[in-house]
């Protein structure tokens, strides 16, 4: 091996709504080499009550199993590991009484992803891990949600996240434990009203191969095995002999297959039936097992971290340009919100190579998205765009934190509106706030003729723009009036904004 090379250890979580994995890796100069695998059958979505709350002992089981995986990570740094949480997290009302526990245990930041996101690291563990085809389509059935991909090399190209998964259809469709060909008809037809809206796009865009990934699939795969398709492929055939078989036992729990682990036995009836309905709607002939999935889509991204960096940018950039956001003006204001961070980041103690200072800049670029709605309570739009709009390589939280700075970019500040966090202090987005309402106020004249960046100065909530210039106001009346109504605000916030000319030296 070459002396010089640049080792690294990283690793991923995926805590789903079944099981939470880990996979570490090392990284090799450009080689990644995975190193372990651990999985910990955890149940969370079983604890998921009819109002949508986790249940203690569903958390504590999370809990028990990240505690497990804190072990494996010892001495790893916080940029070498990636957390994410899928359906479960993102349904529970609670998840922050999770997250909140689980920093005790765990010292690594996590991330809930949207469906889509999911789906798209999902497509890229795939993609990573199965030789090269023109196309394919990558089918994942966790225990909440199901993920159904087409795309071309390491691009998702169609992406869907429906929610219907192994565990919520089992507790749906096979409650009373009763295997029956009247309750897989009834969780074959609910799977299929949940595909009838996509199906057609899929099936027009076409693909040259098709791979199941995860744990449902795979057990299915096993099973085919120990009952005779040697190959491992899946075909709708053999699922409708799969479905004969189960039928031959009155209830889930009398299951005897060769290859079907006790853990799963319990789901593996509703991921049959979510898989039987997925081919049938699409015509799928034949499915291939693909051993990558979310968690090497994680490790693989993180592999080279400026990709992630540049998503993040394209993502911003095609939202922009297909609200029609003024894109000359917005980067005026990018400027100016950089600059001014950069004058105070040691005094609200925000490191320079923070998320945070990311997040600052793209709310810049994006906070007019919702002028291509109405003029009228633009912010409001802005924050409803981008709240809701899917934004490949954003959890949910940068998404919210995104959604919050373009929500009180301007007019009242009703900090009561302001949501939680998990991944982010709030203190230091209410400071992102400020910088931002400034530096739209600075580019509110929209001149040609760019204003030059005051010195801010801050105390607490006491902050304070000055100018070299003495007549800087007095030259901008426009500008002073909007200051002046800002300070009004401000006030109002319990906070002070202070303008004046830089003392003479």
């Amino acid at each position: 091996m070459n002396q010089t090379a640049e080792i690294r250890d990283v690793a991923a979580i995926d805590l789903g709504s079944n099981s939470f994995h880990m996979v570490v890796a090392r990284v090799v100069d450009q080689d990644l080499q995975l190193v372990s695998r651990h999985k910990q059958r955890v149940r969370l979505a079983a604890g998921l009550d009819g109002q949508k709350n986790l249940d203690n002992a569903s958390i504590e089981r999370g809990l028990e199993c990240l505690a497990m995986f804190a072990e494996r990570l010892q001495g790893f740094d916080e940029q070498n590991v990636r957390i994410a949480a899928t359906h479960t997290l993102r349904q529970a009302n609670n998840s922050h009484i999770f997250l909140q526990r689980a920093r005790d245990v765990l010292p690594f930041p996590i991330e809930i992803i949207p469906g889509v996101e999911e789906a798209r690291l999902i497509y890229l563990g795939v993609a990573h891990t199965q030789p090269e085809s023109d196309s394919k389509l990558v089918i994942d059935i966790g225990g909440g949600s199901t993920e159904i991909i087409i795309g071309r090399g390491f691009e998702p190209e169609l992406i869907n996240s429906k929610q219907m998964g192994c565990v919520s259809y089992t507790q749906e469709h096979f409650a009373n434990g009763k295997l029956s060909k009247k309750n897989f008809a009834k969780a074959t037809l609910a799977a299929e009203q949940r595909l009838e809206s996509i199906a057609h796009r899929y099936k027009k865009k076409g693909w040259d191969i098709a791979f199941g990934s995860s744990g449902t699939i795979k057990a299915i795969r096993e099973v085919l095995i120990g009952l005779g398709y040697e190959d491992g492929l899946v075909t709708t055939k053999r699922l409708d002999k799969l479905v004969a078989k189960l039928c031959e036992w009155s209830t889930i729990d009398d299951i005897e297959l060769a290859g079907l682990t006790p853990e799963r036995k319990p789901v593996f009836a509703a991921g049959v039936a979510i898989l039987h309905a997925i081919m049938a709607s699409l015509n799928i002939t034949e499915l291939h097992f693909s051993e990558g999935a979310l968690r090497e889509g994680l490790l693989f991204e993180m592999e080279d971290s400026f990709k992630r960096s540049d998503i993040r940018m394209r993502t911003t950039e095609n939202l922009a340009s297909k609200h029609l956001v003024d894109l000359d003006h917005a980067a005026k204001i990018k400027g100016h919100a950089r600059e001014l961070f950069q004058q105070i980041h040691k005094e609200v103690g925000i490191k320079k190579s923070s998320q945070l200072v990311d997040l600052l800049e793209w709310s810049a670029l994006l906070h007019e998205v919702g002028l291509s709605i109405s003029l009228q309570a633009f912010h409001r739009h802005s924050t409803y765009i981008l709240r809701h709009t899917y934004m490949p390589g954003f959890n949910r939280e940068q998404q919210q934190v995104l959604a919050m700075l373009v929500r009180f970019q301007r007019k009242a500040l009703k900090l009561n509106e302001m949501e939680e966090f998990s991944l982010y202090d709030k203190d230091d987005v209410i400071n992102l706030i400020r910088v931002l309402r400034i530096a739209i106020i600075l580019n509110g004249q929209r001149n040609e003729e760019p204003i030059d960046t005051p010195s801010l100065t801050i105390d607490g909530d006491n902050w304070t723009l000055s100018s070299n210039d003495p007549q800087w106001l007095d030259d901008n009346k426009l500008l002073h009036a909007d200051f002046l109504t800002e300070q009004a605000y401000w006030q109002n916030a319990g906070w002070q904004l202070d303008l004046e000319p830089l003392p003479n030296p």
